[in-house]
């Protein structure tokens, strides 16, 4: 899809990745609202600078839509300058919420598109509105996903996992129920090379930031991340049998630490024993 003309493709085919881009946008940065007669909108409001995004959308969608901008005061702000994008037609309002962007407070209740979709720029477009690429204080790369949506928190840990090898645990903080995917150094790198490809469809400066993570080469003398390494029942048999974590150890090729954890979490009921036992 050239410079995000509309083609051929049916309006939200999720299948086109620009498509699926702009469906994850919208679910996290989105509001659609309705009134009586039918009647209703879908607008994105974003800072201004990002506006072009806004324009590309425009261009994405064969239906009448407006752009403009409009300064106010915000809880962050004295003045906040923003543009908003709205979208009036029923029809482009109905193909949206049938695939999964629901009309009011939508935050915990948005999921993955039950419809085939393209995975990766789907989930650009909700890191691109609901989350961040960067450097850490210091100058370690990092990308992070914001989103009380266990369904979404839940796919991008599996996603994340499948493509750099690295398994996150999701817990919302206790503050404000949120969830926050958070991944740095190589594993940083890894996923926001294959989410923001060349030509992708994304927030100019995000994507820019992005391809500057690639320079970054972990210090001599830091300490390279540790990999879970699961545990098996013939593992667990050993360890067992045995009944000493040091000589498991040994065995086994693991920590003396690791090994009496382990033997702990069997013994109090903590992860099963192996079958037989």
């Amino acid at each position: 899809m050239a410079e995000c003309e509309p083609s051929a493709h049916q309006f939200m085919d999720l299948r086109v990745p620009e498509y699926s881009y702009m469906f994850g946008f919208l679910q996290a940065d989105g509001h659609l609202s309705q009134q009586s007669r039918q009647r209703g909108r879908l607008t994105v409001e974003i800072n201004a600078r990002d506006i072009d995004l806004l324009r590309k959308f425009q261009k994405l969608t064969p239906y009448n839509s407006s752009i403009r901008e409009r300064t106010r005061s915000t809880n962050f702000a004295e003045t906040a300058h923003s543009a908003v994008w709205s979208l009036c037609s029923l029809e482009a309002r109905t193909i949206v919420n049938g695939l999964g962007l629901p009309y009011g407070r939508k935050s915990q209740t948005i999921a993955p598109p039950l419809v085939e979709f393209s995975r990766r720029d789907y989930l650009r477009g909700l890191i691109d509105a609901d989350g961040s690429v960067g450097h850490t204080r210091k100058g370690c790369p990092f990308i992070s996903l914001t989103t009380a949506s266990t369904a979404v928190g839940a796919y991008l840990r599996q996603y994340a996992k499948d493509i750099t090898g690295c398994e996150r645990n999701i817990k919302r903080n206790v503050r404000d129920s949120i969830y926050n995917l958070y991944y740095t150094m190589e594993v940083a790198q890894n996923l926001a090379a294959h989410l923001y490809y060349p030509g992708c469809l994304s927030l100019e400066r995000k994507r820019a930031v992005a391809d500057s993570l690639t320079t970054w080469v972990r210090p001599a003398g830091m300490r390279a991340a540790h990999t879970r390494r699961p545990w098996t029942e013939w593992e667990d048999r050993i360890l067992l049998e045995l009944k000493s974590p040091k000589a498991a150890a040994e065995k086994l090729g693991r920590t003396t630490q690791s090994c009496d954890l382990r033997l702990w979490r069997m013994r109090n009921g903590q992860v099963p024993m192996p079958d037989g036992e």
